[in-house]
């Protein structure tokens, strides 16, 4: 599928997604919201892709936020349903799908760019990366999930005087939060990138997706994530996957699992 405001490319069991507005330092707009709901829905379809990579294009960024000049002049209810739809389409979305998902993060990922990472299952930034939720200097707050995925990822106290003082954080003190699991030179980012999904793909992509679903789960109201994980387990017994996983195991064999 062709896209105006992104490039989507397969090769070697991962897609990679390229967020592709330069000249606005791959800003978010509805417009590349919706484009990067239905190139996440075709690759997690895509049965010959078992990891996923977002990015962005050029040096300076990954998503260097939301596109202030579509909202600026919104009602309450417009704001409300700008978030709502947002969360829908892309945030909640990609945190949900069955198929990893790793950020690749090239550069400044503020606002609705680190909301965007914060809902990939991992992230991996660059040396040169900057991070934040710049959204409180504007008179408004983050609302593509910030204030929740945050806190879960850094602690409250971090995330709160994030959040408060507008500020970026650099690659090097992410990574020391946890808020991102590596940091490498700008030049390596990629390839480390699909060094982790290559290491991924050796395994069952059924049994990550069910692991996926139960670790979600624990951030769920309502939900008892110890339940779901005990009826995953179960289920992973009656899939071809966990057959061949132990088969392969008993004979001292590498194993080759069929997938869904």
């Amino acid at each position: 599928m062709a896209y105006s405001n992104l490039n989507s490319e397969y090769s070697n069991g991962i897609t990679t997604i390229t967020i592709n507005r330069p000249t606005k330092l791959n800003a978010l707009n509805r417009e590349t919201i919706q484009e990067l709901h239905e190139a996440f829905d075709e690759a997690n379809r895509d049965k010959n892709t078992k990891v996923i990579i977002i990015t962005g294009s050029g040096e300076k960024a990954f998503v260097a936020g939301a596109d202030i000049s579509e909202f600026a002049d919104f009602s309450v209810a417009e704001g409300g349903k700008l978030a709502a739809e947002g969360q829908r389409l892309l945030f909640d979305f990609v945190e949900s799908l069955s198929t990893p998902v790793i950020a690749a993060v090239n550069g400044f990922a503020l606002g609705g760019g680190l909301e965007l990472a914060m809902a990939c299952h991992f992230r991996v930034a660059s040396s040169n990366a900057k991070m934040g939720l710049p959204e409180v200097s504007l008179g408004v707050i983050p609302g593509y999930g910030g204030t929740q995925r945050l806190p879960q990822l850094v602690g409250k106290g971090r995330a709160m005087e994030m959040i408060m003082t507008a500020g970026m954080i650099d690659a090097d003190q992410a990574l020391s939060y946890g808020l991102v699991n590596h940091v490498v030179p700008q030049e390596e980012l990629m390839t480390l990138c699909q060094t982790i999904a290559s290491k991924i793909m050796r395994n069952s992509s059924v049994a990550i997706g069910e692991a996926i679903n139960a670790v979600n789960a624990n951030y769920s109201d309502g939900v008892n994530g110890y339940d779901v994980e005990i009826k995953a387990f179960g289920k992973c017994f009656g899939t071809a996957d966990f057959k061949e996983g132990t088969s392969a195991f008993l004979e001292k064999r590498k194993a080759d699992f069929p997938g869904a």
